[in-house]
C-alpha cells in the first residue's frame, strides 16, 4: 500500500512538473581508457567527440588505469583533461574495479579511498567536487548486511550512490567490436557497431515504456556506458538519434532531481540491474519485465565464442 501510494504521488507530481518531456543523462564508467588512448596517438577521442556535441556527461574514474601502460605522464594528463572539462561531472568508481560481494567490506573501502586521491586533487584544481560513487559491476553486496555496511560508509564520506536506469551491455558489444578491429575485419566491426546503436535505442524505448507503465510519465533516465572503442565510434550517433526522438540530454545531477530517485532500494542482491528493477516490490515483478527486454542473444553468443577461443 505504501509503495502504491508513493507511485500515485510520483505520477501526479510528474504530470504537473515534467509535462511528458523525455530526458536522459549520459554517464561513462572506467575512465580513462589509457590503452585506447595510446592506440589513438594520445588523443582522447571519446572526450573530443562529446565536446563536439556540447553535451553534459558524468565520468566514473578507476585510477589504476593510469598505470595500465608505461606512459604515466601522458596518462595523468588525459585524466586531468577529462576532469577539467567544463561539461563533466566527476565520480569515483574505485581504484581497481573489484566486485564488492567478492572482496568484502574492508578491502572494498580501501579500494574506494585509493581511487579518490588523484581524482580529488585534479577536481580541486578545477573547483569541482567528487561526490558520486558508482559500484563496479553495480555490485552493491551479496546480502542486506553488505548493502547496509557500504551505504553507511559512503554516507559518512559524503558520497551519493550513482544509479542508472538504462544500460545496453556495451562492454559485450565492445569485446566483439574490438576483436574484429584487431583481426582487420572492418566490415564485421561496422555491423557490430550498427547493431549496438539499434539495440541501445531499443533498450531505451523498453525502459521508457516500463517507466511510463509504472509511473504514468516519462522519468529522467540515466544511461550507463563505458570509455571504450565502440562508444568512441558510435556514442555520438546514439546521442544524435536520441535527440531526433525528442530526448533532452541533461546532466546527471538534473536527473537525480526526479522524485523516483528518492525511492528506497530494497534489492539486496549482487547483480547490477537497473534501478527501475531495484525499486520493484517483488522478484516476480522483476522477472516479468526482464522477460520482455530486447533480445541480446546474438551478441551474447558471439561474445562467448570469442571469450572461449581466448581460453
Amino acid at each position: 500500500m505504501k509503495k502504491r501510494l508513493f507511485i500515485i504521488t510520483l505520477s501526479v507530481f510528474g504530470q504537473l512538473t515534467f509535462a511528458q518531456q523525455k530526458s536522459i543523462a549520459i554517464t561513462i564508467d572506467d575512465v580513462p581508457n589509457t590503452i585506447k588512448y595510446q592506440k589513438d596517438n594520445f588523443n582522447p577521442l571519446l572526450l573530443q567527440k562529446l565536446d563536439s556535441l556540447e553535451v553534459l556527461f558524468t565520468i566514473f574514474i578507476n585510477e589504476d588505469k593510469i598505470y595500465k601502460t608505461k606512459f604515466l605522464d601522458k596518462n595523468n594528463k588525459v585524466l586531468e583533461q577529462w576532469i577539467k572539462d567544463e561539461r563533466a561531472i566527476i565520480g569515483n568508481h574505485t581504484y581497481s574495479h573489484p566486485r564488492y560481494s567478492e572482496v568484502g567490506f574492508a578491502n572494498f573501502i580501501k579500494d574506494i579511498e585509493q581511487g579518490e586521491k588523484l581524482t580529488k586533487q585534479y577536481a580541486s584544481k578545477y573547483n569541482k567536487e567528487v561526490k558520486y560513487f558508482r559500484f563496479p559491476f553495480n555490485d552493491m553486496g551479496k546480502d542486506s548486511i553488505q548493502h547496509m555496511q557500504i551505504r553507511e560508509y559512503l554516507k559518512s564520506k559524503n558520497y551519493t550512490i550513482a544509479p542508472f536506469t538504462i544500460e545496453s551491455s556495451d562492454w559485450m558489444f565492445n569485446t566483439v567490436y574490438q576483436h574484429y578491429l584487431d583481426t582487420g575485419e572492418s566490415e564485421k566491426a561496422k555491423v557490430i557497431g550498427e547493431q549496438y546503436v539499434e539495440k541501445t535505442l531499443e533498450l531505451v524505448a523498453f525502459y521508457e515504456t516500463m517507466a511510463n507503465t509504472i509511473y504514468n510519465r516519462p522519468i529522467k533516465q540515466i544511461y550507463l556506458c563505458h570509455d571504450n572503442a565502440i562508444n568512441t565510434d558510435y556514442l555520438v550517433e546514439i546521442i544524435s538519434r536520441l535527440k531526433k526522438e525528442d530526448y533532452n540530454i541533461i546532466s546527471f545531477e538534473e536527473s537525480l532531481t526526479d522524485s523516483i530517485y528518492n525511492q528506497e532500494d530494497t534489492y539486496y542482491k549482487k547483480w547490477g540491474v537497473s534501478w527501475i528493477y531495484r525499486w520493484m516490490d517483488t522478484q516476480e515483478e522483476r522477472v516479468k519485465w526482464m522477460k520482455q527486454e530486447p533480445n541480446l542473444s546474438e551478441i551474447e553468443k558471439r561474445y562467448n565464442e570469442i571469450q572461449n577461443n581466448k581460453n
